[in-house]
């Protein structure tokens, strides 16, 4: 067995592989190799992945150092991994769910031509490679490497039809935006090396004590700034909906497996440090709720079936560092788990009714499609229910136990959240109504070719929508005769699920409140979209609409003031450059 664990590098490994092998390759290897190596890497690597959780299962938990990575004077950081109950339950997502994903690019990327197609498969594998490194990494070094290969794997992938210069911009919005949370958790990083000299977890998590309040606060509020940029939180949302210029399944690799949950692993890797740090948690609490109420008031109006969806990633997001803020670290992490099943569900499904209508994504020209694609309509609406919090699906488990976090933490942060988690009930049915339901509201070609994807699509979808249902169960609450098995099993890593005082009368009570507006909300979005005819959008909805100008005020207050100032600049360089060419060709007695 020992000799097992020294092979966990085969986890990232064997992705690494399937991305050079693709990517050199990309002229020479067929379509139908290159599917079978992009798959089959992540597969075998899911395998891996199962055993390692097994293992950490029975009680083992372990680190391997393979080669020193850097070494100076007294600074050594290794090239180490680390393996415990958090990271485990993130290699069974990261490599479950990105399994599905490829799975289901074979049938969706099958139109490109080959050398696109591998190059697609290539950049999907080094997506997954450096998640894996991200969450295996046993110091802050590593886990930055890993954190900067999904910022480039993104760019790529964002700017696959990198013929189109909208999509190339959306791909630079993405890196930039990115860079600058980045640059936060750097700053984070030297700050660790300056005080203790290493960036190693276990070493740095037993010299907390060594460490001011000062430097605590300012080594957790850097490490948050890092966190906004990569899992789209205020102010460093944006890049995320413009993300959606990639193809589809590349929007539900980042949105639900890879780069939006680094932020939430790496704050739940670092709880010790936060746990610590009661400015920085009372700041991640208010940035978290803004954000989830911020994204799910734009998704309201949102017409583009992608753009909704990426929107509600946004405001799902927000919840996952509401939790994190109330020190609630289980909630947090369990809320990536279930959001990974039904996120992805509901992407996929919103990429099988692209397949369906010809590339088409405005939902306006849509409506009854449930007919024509049946097993995408069903799988979309489990996907629906689980992320609106009807009980007995997953998401009902996992967010309730924010919203009853947030209860005991602040009424005010409580009633905002469950405003939140009706809005999101809300955009989600009118997303299917509008897409599924009524008659359709497309051209007449649109209309007869319409047609349910291939099995490689339509497989995942189910076994994804089975997750959706079935994912809530790891974590059944007290109250409901649950024995919280994932509160269990992370607590040696982020301590237990934070005990409610509240009696069971009022945690029923709660769930009834909770449960019944949804369930309310759903019924006034039917009324109004099951005969939904085209309006001129005006006042706050149209507001809404432009999602709240966000982007055209960061333009005006940053983006043009760059631009002229470079432009002034630019002018005074060449002058002087000018005068300069001028004066040397004096001397020479050429002028």
């Amino acid at each position: 067995m020992n000799s097992f664990l020294q092979n966990i590098y085969l986890i990232p490994l064997l992705p690494l592989i399937g991305f050079l092998l693709n990517g050199l390759l990309r002229k020479q290897l067929p379509k139908a190799l290159v599917s079978i190596i992009g798959c089959g890497v992540i597969l075998c690597s899911f395998v891996f992945s199962i055993l390692i959780f097994l293992q950490v299962k029975s009680g083992h938990t372990f680190a391997v150092h393979y080669f020193e990575f850097i070494n100076i004077n007294t600074l050594q950081i290794g090239f180490d991994f680390k393996i415990d109950q958090l990271s485990s339950i993130f290699l069974l997502v990261i490599t479950g769910v990105g399994f599905l994903i490829h799975l289901y690019s074979t049938a969706y990327m099958h139109a490109e031509e080959r050398k696109d197609f591998a190059r697609y498969f290539a950049y999907l594998n080094l997506f997954v490679f450096s998640m894996l490194l991200l969450v295996m990494g046993s110091n802050f070094v590593i886990m930055f490497i890993g954190w900067e290969g999904v910022g480039l794997c993104s760019y790529l992938l964002i700017g696959y039809w990198f013929k189109n210069n909208n999509y190339n911009a959306a791909a630079k919005k993405a890196f930039v935006m990115n860079r600058i949370g980045d640059l936060g958790f750097l700053l984070a990083v030297f700050w660790l090396i300056n005080k203790l000299g290493t960036t190693d977890f276990t070493t740095v998590f037993t010299n907390i004590n060594k460490l001011s309040t000062t430097d605590i606060t300012g080594i957790t509020l850097l490490l948050f700034v890092g966190a906004t940029g990569k899992s789209a939180q205020i102010p460093l949302y944006t890049w995320l909906p413009d993300a959606m210029a990639g193809p589809t399944p590349v929007s539900a690799l980042i949105h639900a497996a890879t780069m939006v949950t680094a932020g939430i692993y790496m704050i739940a890797r670092s709880n010790a440090l936060y746990s610590l740090a009661p400015l920085t948690q009372s700041i991640i609490t208010i940035i978290g709720l803004a954000t989830a109420l911020l994204a799910a008031t734009i998704a309201l109006k949102q017409n583009d079936i992608k753009k909704v969806l990426a929107y509600s990633t946004v405001s799902q997001s927000g919840f996952m560092f509401l939790a994190l803020g109330m020190c609630n670290y289980v909630a947090a992490v369990f809320h990536v788990v279930t959001h990974a099943f039904f996120k992805a569900l509901l992407f996929l499904g919103a990429g099988s009714v692209i397949h369906g209508m010809h590339h088409e994504q405005d939902i306006r020209n849509m409506g009854g499609l449930k007919s024509k694609m049946k097993v995408t309509y069903v799988t979309f609406l489990i996907g629906c229910l689980a992320i609106a919090g009807i009980p007995g699906f997953s998401g009902f488990f996992s967010k309730d136990a924010i919203l009853m976090t947030a209860f005991e933490y602040n009424k005010v942060i409580y009633a905002v959240a469950l405003f939140t988690a009706c809005l999101t009930a809300f955009y989600m049915f009118r997303l299917l109504f509008l897409t599924f339901n009524g008659k359709f509201r497309g051209t007449q070609e649109q209309h007869n070719h319409v047609h349910e994807s291939p099995a490689a699509m339509t497989i995942p979808l189910i076994l994804l929508a089975i997750l959706a249902i079935a994912g809530g169960f790891i974590n059944v609450p007290a109250v409901l005769h649950g024995k919280e098995l994932l509160s269990q099993f992370l607590a040696p890593v982020v301590g237990k699920m934070q005990t409610t005082h509240l009696t069971h009368s009022m945690e029923y009570t709660l769930m009834g409140l909770t449960a019944g507006l949804v369930l309310i909300t759903i019924i006034v979005a039917y009324f109004l979209y099951k005969n939904y005819k085209l309006k001129p959008v005006k006042g706050l909805g149209k507001i809404l609409e432009n999602k709240w100008y966000v982007d055209e005020l960061y333009n005006a207050i940053i983006v043009q003031p760059i631009k002229l100032l470079s432009v002034f600049f630019n002018n005074i360089l060449e002058k002087k450059s000018d005068r300069w060419i001028c004066k040397r060709y004096r001397e020479a007695g050429q002028l």
